[in-house]
């Protein structure tokens, strides 16, 4: 019954765990969701051209390397991805369950960042003011997911009684977040789009009433 953020890299897309993080949102699972620029892009290249970075999500092939440049072009033209869920540019996705659920998003830019998005906030200050804001209505549980930067300034933001789980195929980016005072943080070092599969597994499971999800022994460790 607790508020839960999820803070979250590109890589979520590229690694494939898409459907799985859009599904956990569509079940009402996620209060707040914290990421760049990019995670958005390529959630949203991924909608208009089924590729992220260019690469084909079906087949890991080369397709096109302008396509998250248009994906942005495209955005713009419509002056936020609220409304260009609404007028029908992006049907699926991430970014497409958060506008639908009322999940409330914060995007943080970087001086890096392709276009940005319009709904990127390029003021660091005042991206860290909305997260701060969205921390005191309360939080219970953050995930974070592939991402080492958004994960060390969030948890820096954080009560010490935040459970935090961070989940990254690099074992350094959580001794990175250990190191700098985050003690209550739990690391699981996994690729971070099977880790989500299993989630979605496990969560409609529990919420279906199933005792033993399928594909769980994955990431428990059990013979299979």
């Amino acid at each position: 019954g607790g508020r839960i953020f999820v803070v979250a890299g590109p890589a979520v897309i590229h690694a494939g765990g898409r459907e799985a993080l859009a599904d956990i949102v569509r079940m009402g699972l996620v209060d707040v969701l914290i990421a760049g620029n990019g995670f958005a892009v390529h959630d949203i290249e991924a909608s208009l051209y089924g590729t992220s970075l260019g690469l084909s999500l079906a087949t890991s092939r080369y397709v096109e390397h302008s396509h998250h440049m248009w994906a942005i072009n495209k955005v713009r033209a419509y002056g936020s991805i609220a409304r260009a869920v609404k007028e029908g540019l992006i049907k699926d996705g991430i970014m497409y369950e958060c506008i639908r659920k009322g999940v409330k998003f914060i995007l943080v830019g970087s001086i890096r960042d392709d276009g940005p998005l319009p709904d990127t906030i390029m003021d660091m200050l005042l991206a860290q003011d909305l997260i701060r804001e969205e921390i005191k209505k309360g939080v219970d549980l953050v995930l974070v997911l592939a991402t080492m930067l958004l994960a060390i300034g969030v948890c820096n933001m954080l009560p010490y009684n935040v459970r935090v789980v961070v989940v990254d195929i690099n074992p350094m980016v959580i001794a990175k977040v250990h190191d700098r005072g985050s003690e209550q943080v739990i690391g699981v070092v996994t690729d971070v789009g099977l880790f989500l599969r299993c989630l979605q597994e496990a969560l409609k499971a529990l919420m279906s009433g199933s005792r033993q999800p399928k594909g769980a022994h994955h990431l428990s460790g059990s013979p299979s």
